[in-house]
């Protein structure tokens, strides 16, 4: 049974996010960022760090990364599909989104080819680890709760 989610938990998943996708963009940074910084937007302060507004630009993907979680993996809006096909259509619609956001914020140049291959690079390691992780959490719970499950029925019986 899912437990019922308040606002409260979705702005913490938005800056779980947020968080992680902050770590990474500052290693990104710190080892590619002089160098990116005359390609990308999300690099015009180099090595120095991330622009604010690079920062509200990923605070808003964090944002609707959630909101398509919600979209997916809430039973009362999408009712028929499977696991799959759910986790399946967020990953189209993440990489949908992100997309468009490369495309509204300049993030680096669409008329290259070596940048998109690095995106899609990154995307799918992330989107890989990302199952890895949640494959993982979900089976660790279902133990815990097969076991649960096992020591009612032993003290039913007993």
């Amino acid at each position: 049974m899912e437990e019922r989610k308040d606002i409260f938990a979705y702005i913490g998943q938005v800056f779980q996010i947020f968080g992680f996708t902050m770590s990474v963009l500052s290693i990104f940074c710190l080892c590619f960022g002089e160098g990116a910084k005359d390609y990308s937007t999300m690099f015009a302060l180099g090595g120095d760090g991330l622009s604010v507004a690079t920062l509200l630009e990923y605070l808003g993907v964090s944002v609707c990364i959630v909101a398509l979680r919600f979209i997916f993996f809430t039973t009362e809006i999408i009712k028929t599909l499977s696991v799959v096909w759910r986790t399946a259509g967020m990953f189209a619609a993440v990489l949908l989104m992100m997309t468009i956001f490369v495309l509204i914020f300049g993030w680096f140049p669409i008329d290259m080819w070596e940048p998109w291959v690095m995106f899609f690079l990154c995307f799918g390691i992330c989107a890989g680890v990302s199952m890895a992780v949640t494959t993982y959490r979900e089976r660790r719970e279902n133990r815990r709760m097969e076991e649960a499950l096992r020591r009612l029925k032993e003290e039913k019986d007993a």
